[in-house]
């Protein structure tokens, strides 16, 4: 006897819900050539034409379909046609070089690639022997839609059909699939939306500044529509006067990027009363950059996840036992990763392979596990994992409750004296003296401590070594003070707007510390 409904867990089902239950919310495509409107009604009748071109194309379940292409409705689109068709959407970085690229769209087997119209041209000049087939999202494809019907017969979708592919973003080496099914995918969007995750809701107008193409988007464009959310794209323009402008003319409420990109915003945010929340990921949040925008009333929430994790696997809301604590204090426990998201497990691990204790003092590498966590990488690479536990390459600390900080990458921690000093924590420091714009820290070979920390900065005013290093003491430990201080127009970056910390220690690599 069956005493519960047997609906499978699938982007089909989000599907159904954003085009019928929030048929009247809309996404706004906030591009360079001007701002339009589409309800999410009228995107899922593209998307049933869309999947009747994609079946008319020869597309088979099972196939990968790659998207190459900046933030917007058609790119959206893409998220839904390719897994109803039974495809795979690979979404592919356009920022990777072109020998990532052909790696990448190799390494998929992609048979059909859709781009913007302005990335078309990048494609034709690579070699990409799987590829049948690459199509302009604008010219291209508007055209086959508006012949196509809709399609009326899908696939029979199961839930542990795969749904989409990202690689990533290759800091390490050459990027490395992770693939996430239809019920990883579903059960992923329910739980962001939870109030302990994003709390999306209908009300909310969120703008994913994080390009589509990185790490799925965040989720966004799943959990966004689950919940009638209406998502606003701003396509390849993401400069803090766009992102003001944008955010006072659509009443976004909910926004989501690198602390880079909030950081270039804060000086304008003071003129944007509609933004409440603002999602930060990809390394942590300055302190001083969470307090800056509380003074506006803008909460800055500190998200934790990995192309790997779904991607979103942990948020920073401080728990009951926070309650009360001076405000100073509570803003540490709001830099730190914070709880790992129901459904996920986690747990550090020290170098001998030992499960440490949550004793809030305790380093090791962190690891974690659930049902939208990779268990592998596409192709295969057993390394990464631990008996079903993805090893993150963080470390990290936990507490007692599971409250947990991210001390740094575990390539990154400098190692001086044979002590660890973490450029995550140090680098925050940093951001909070007043003429520093960015700041990033890597080690230095010494001779008498291994390793010193360098900070590398681009500043808003003039800035000594011994006025940083008189500002940092009290703040960080007396033997965390940095060596050196180089300054520069801008910090290196990688192409998701991380510090691109392989260009910095080659920056650096002259130095030579006593």
């Amino acid at each position: 006897m069956t005493y519960v409904g047997g609906q499978p867990l699938t982007v089909g089902t989000i599907f159904e819900r954003m085009r019928t239950v929030y048929g009247d919310n809309s996404v706004i495509d906030a591009l360079p050539g001007g701002t339009t409107r589409i309800t999410y009604r009228e995107l899922g009748d593209r998307v049933l034409r869309l999947v009747t071109v994609l079946q008319d194309l020869g597309v088979q379940p099972g196939d990968r379909v790659a998207s190459f292409a900046n933030n917007s409705s058609r790119h959206v689109e893409l998220y839904y046609a390719v897994p109803l068709a039974g495809a795979v959407l690979h979404m592919v970085n356009i920022r990777l070089h072109d020998d990532q690229l052909e790696h990448v769209i190799s390494d998929a087997g992609d048979v059909l690639v859709f781009a913007d119209d302005d990335l078309v041209e990048r494609l034709g000049a690579l070699t990409l022997p799987s590829v049948q087939k690459v199509l302009a999202l604008g010219a291209d494809v508007d055209a086959l839609v508006a012949q196509a019907a809709p399609c009326t017969d899908l696939p029979d979708l199961q839930e542990d059909m795969l749904a989409g592919m990202c690689h990533t973003s290759g800091t390490t080496g050459l990027p490395k699939a992770a693939v996430y099914t239809h019920r990883s995918t579903y059960l992923h969007a329910l739980t962001a939306c939870m109030v302990d995750g994003l709390a999306l809701s209908e009300r909310e107008r969120v703008l994913p500044v994080v390009p589509l193409f990185h790490a799925c988007g965040w989720g966004l464009p799943y959990s966004a529509p689950f919940t009638g959310a209406e998502l606003v794209l701003v396509g390849a323009d993401t400069s803090p006067a766009n992102l003001a402008r944008v955010i006072a003319e659509e009443q976004v409420t909910w926004g989501a990027g690198v602390p880079t990109i909030w950081n270039g915003l804060l000086p304008l945010a003071k003129d944007l009363p509609s933004l409440k929340t603002l999602g930060v990921g990809g390394s942590a949040s300055p302190r001083a950059l969470i307090a800056a925008y509380d003074e506006l009333g803008i909460t800055l929430l500190q998200l934790w996840g990995m192309t790997e994790t779904g991607p979103l696997a942990s948020t920073s809301r401080p728990r009951r036992r926070h309650d009360g604590l001076p405000y100073e204090e509570l803003l540490d426990v709001r830099t730190k990763t914070g709880t790992i998201l129901p459904g996920l497990e986690a747990r550090v691990v020290g170098d001998d392979g030992a499960v440490l204790p949550w004793d809030g003092e305790s380093v090791g590498e962190l690891e974690c596990r659930g049902p939208w966590v990779a268990a592998d990488y596409w192709g295969g690479a057993p390394e990464k994992f631990d008996d079903g536990w993805l090893r993150t390459g963080d470390m990290a600390r936990m507490e007692h409750d599971g409250y947990f900080t991210i001390v740094d990458r575990s390539k990154d921690l400098v190692k001086s004296g044979g002590e660890w000093i973490s450029s995550v924590e140090l680098e925050g420091a940093c951001l909070g003296h007043p003429a520093v714009k960015e700041a990033a820290v890597v080690g230095v070979p010494s001779a008498k401590w291994d390793e010193r920390p360098v900070v590398v900065a681009s500043l808003h005013s003039e800035l000594t070594l011994a006025e940083l290093r008189e500002f940092l003491t009290g703040k960080v430990a007396k033997w965390w003070l940095p060596d050196e201080l180089v300054i520069v127009d801008d910090v290196a970056k990688t192409s998701v707007g991380k510090y691109d910390k392989k260009v910095i220690r080659t920056q650096v690599a002259h130095l030579s510390l006593p």
